[in-house]
């Protein structure tokens, strides 16, 4: 790639999605714009490291994903997560992409602000700034990430070596930087449409209707698998 090339910029998001819902949706195409994006890829976590095993299978989780996104040609479903077995580790994922995407893509990973703060928690966390840019997502009028107080140390300091404002700036490399964009940030949350379902309760225009109709044919999230 020539000096003056600007690297495509991938996104990666990530995320037991169990369900996904328009929250998730909408952060991902405003990401598209704001970030100047070609797709984003969703990839649901198999057996994610630092969270507990999500209540739908892996099987129903990707489907789910699959029937959200379908009428989004700048959206796609990645199941290497799903079909690995044992835990899901974001290093391993991101080190299959950079091996299939090559050196002249720009790989973006999608996450919030509260998990940002625990990236130290992940496996072979420092790798990540080699393989990866991050897009951490907040909403307007929030403190930014940089005025966190919550922040451990070692991540305050990549964050101040490694963070850029200009969101051109991800397109001058294939790796290594932090941008903060700010989002809609529906307040949806999966937890709430799975309490929902086993109280009783509408879901309707928290979610794609026809994920809702899946999660009723199938009956998940009742209790009555």
């Amino acid at each position: 790639m020539a000096v003056t090339d600007k690297f495509p910029l991938i996104g990666i998001y990530g995320g037991t999605f169990d369900p996904i819902h328009y929250g998730h949706l909408r952060v991902a195409e405003e990401l598209l714009d704001i970030a100047g994006l070609r797709r984003m890829i969703f990839v649901p976590s198999g057996a994610p490291r630092l969270r507990a095993t999500p209540t739908a299978s892996r099987g129903h989780r990707a489907a789910m994903v699959r029937l959200a996104i379908q009428d989004n040609n700048r959206f796609s479903l990645d199941e290497r997560e799903i079909n690995r077995p044992g835990i899901s580790t974001t290093v391993q994922s991101l080190r299959e992409y950079r091996r299939e995407l090559g050196d002249n893509t720009a790989l973006c990973f999608v996450l919030g602000i509260d998990a940002f703060a625990k990236i130290n928690q992940w496996s072979e966390w420092h790798e990540l700034f080699d393989l990866c840019h991050f897009i951490v997502v907040t909403r307007p009028g929030f403190v930014s990430i940089k005025a966190d107080q919550n922040l451990p140390d070692e991540v305050r300091k990549i964050l101040s070596s490694r963070c850029v404002t200009n969101v051109s700036d991800l397109e001058s490399q294939s790796c290594g930087f932090i941008y903060t964009a700010q989002t809609s940030l529906l307040e949806i949350s999966a937890s709430q449409i799975r309490s929902l379902i086993s109280a009783g309760k509408s879901i309707r225009y928290l979610l794609p209707e026809n994920v809702a109709e899946y999660m009723k044919f199938n009956r998940l999230y009742t209790g009555n698998l």
